[in-house]
């Protein structure tokens, strides 16, 4: 199979979905997108390279899934709605059984958020995904890291850690039950982008990021935009059943740590009435005037981690 073949089989739609402002997709030298008045563009780009973002193993269809669910958590965290993506896919041989799978777990979250496939490139080479994907919000509206003000409650959206807990199985560091271990490799290998949530804080969030690298940096981002310290309830953070099982040290690297989460951390003033999308929120600390992130217990006493998230060039 050619690599024309490959794209027309796997990756061309029927039709595009020219009412989302698509007028020209997957086919072209460059897809042509009609742009909504008033309205800017957001685009963000993620690559995941085999051995470093995922494992061989990985079910194909999760991995399609994931691919561009982290994608469209940095559109929720930044409160866009989807308005297409770009994929380029090195592949080192042409697996039809595999590309069946990735195609379906890419093509149907795609659908799931109404962002379709506009283009893209293949190669052949070391598996590795890069999408980039486009957004709207409109003037004035998107969601940014530097809008933190002292007083602001910090609000983290789902559960956190699960993630990590998948990864210390794979790493042999730590023994799960089957039921167990499907569940947090379920959390790491298929989040779900908040979109609906980052669209409904609009107006209401201060600032806004997603937790793909660890609470602690990722909130640490934040801070650093903003120009704002905070105090963290490590206590208050939301853990699974699975995690709340866990020794007490682990449940911390998992929750401050972990990363992989695509939960949404975010400020507002604290008397903000928050929207209901169906995504459970918790309060999990507060914006201060001092520089730097204080960990503390429900007591309110300090908490001495040593943990920092994940860098690509310090892992």
């Amino acid at each position: 199979m050619g690599e024309f073949d490959l794209i027309r089989r796997y990756f061309m739609r029927p039709a595009m979905d020219l009412a989302n402002g698509v007028e020209v997709g997957v086919g072209d030298d460059c897809a042509v997108l009609v742009p909504t008045p008033g309205a800017r563009w957001l685009v963000s780009s993620d690559m995941l390279v085999e051995g470093r973002h995922f494992l061989s193993t990985v079910d194909p269809a999760r991995l399609g899934h994931k691919a561009l669910a982290v994608n469209l958590s940095d559109l929720a965290a930044c409160g866009a709605t989807p308005r297409g993506f770009t994929l380029a896919l090195a592949l080192p041989r042409v697996d039809e059984a595999w590309l069946a799978g990735f195609s379906r777990g890419l093509l149907a979250l795609a659908d799931a958020h109404r962002c379709p496939l506009i283009g893209g490139d293949t190669t052949q080479g070391p598996l590795n995904i890069c999408i980039t994907v486009f957004g709207e919000a409109p003037a004035g509206a998107a969601l940014l890291r530097s809008g933190a003000r002292v007083g602001d409650a910090i609000w983290v959206s789902g559960r956190l850690g699960d993630a990590r807990l998948a990864l210390e199985v794979f790493r042999g560091t730590l023994a799960l039950d089957a039921g167990g271990f499907e569940a947090a490799r379920a959390a790491m290998e298929s989040p779900t982008p908040r979109l609906s949530l980052g669209q409904a804080l609009r107006g209401i969030a201060t600032a806004a990021i997603d937790v793909s690298d660890g609470l602690l940096g990722d909130l640490g981002h934040i801070l650093a935009a903003s120009g704002v310290g905070a105090r963290l309830d490590v206590d208050a953070l939301p853990r699974s059943a699975l995690l709340a099982a866990q020794p007490a040290a682990l449940q911390r690297e998992c929750l401050l740590a972990g990363g992989d989460d695509y939960e949404l951390v975010f400020t507002a003033p604290a008397a903000a009435r928050l929207p209901d999308v169906g995504v459970e929120l918790t309060r999990i600390g507060v914006i201060e005037l001092e520089p730097g992130l204080r960990v503390v217990d429900a007591q309110g006493a300090a908490v001495a981690h040593g943990l920092r998230s994940f860098d690509h060039f310090k892992a």
